[in-house]
């Protein structure tokens, strides 16, 4: 968007870029306020001479991901053998931390339609909910076969959890901007969650 508003700021005369610098004592919160509407006259004018394109995105985690997954075993268990083959171990009894859990989860989110760790926070606390209901927050270690268990235990809780109250995001992306320098797609707006827990609807 500095591709619009730095060219309208530039139209205004000396004058009122003075008045709105933010840096510079100002005269006035009425000459301020005249030269600030001027200056949104100025982009909306460009906007309408060089329209700028965003594409608006949804993304709905409903759980339906996580079911596909677990439904379909044979790529399942070869998800899990590979997340395991990369989790450190102790040599003696090739045994794994359950702090791993986390990272195996997030090697297979995208698996399971879930996002990464971090992105989405509704998601986020849905994982948290779910690491505590299969018991896998401690750090003791444990074999392969119950590394597996509890991520698919962690999983299931997670499909129940969005299957109950889906979490929607909405994302807005610059796509088309008129002389733009950099890359072709910025990134306008950070995801915001439409409605941060959304409930399926009410069956009649």
């Amino acid at each position: 968007m500095e591709n619009v508003v730095e060219p309208a700021f530039q139209e205004l005369p000396a004058s009122a870029t003075q008045q709105l610098d933010l840096d510079q004592p100002v005269p006035s919160q009425e000459a301020f306020l005249q030269e600030f509407r001027r200056l949104l006259g100025a982009i909306t004018l460009r906007l309408r001479q060089h329209p700028v394109i965003v594409a608006h995105t949804e993304n709905n985690f409903d759980g339906s991901g996580v079911r596909r997954l677990l439904s379909n075993k044979f790529e399942f268990d070869k998800l899990l053998d590979s997340v395991w083959r990369e989790v450190p171990k102790e040599r003696k009894d090739k045994q794994a931390s359950k702090e791993y859990l986390r990272i195996a989860l997030d090697r297979i989110a995208d698996s399971a339609g879930l996002p990464p760790l971090g992105a989405v926070g509704q998601v986020d606390a849905v994982v948290n909910e779910a690491f505590k209901m299969a018991k896998a927050d401690d750090l003791r270690a444990v074999d392969e076969a119950e590394f597996k268990k509890l991520l698919t235990e962690v999983l299931g809780a997670v499909m129940l959890q969005l299957d109950a109250s889906p979490v929607a995001v909405s994302t807005n992306t610059v796509v088309h901007e008129p002389m733009c320098t950099s890359s072709s797609s910025s990134a306008l707006l950070s995801p915001t969650p439409l409605s941060p827990m959304v409930s399926s609807p009410a069956s009649e």
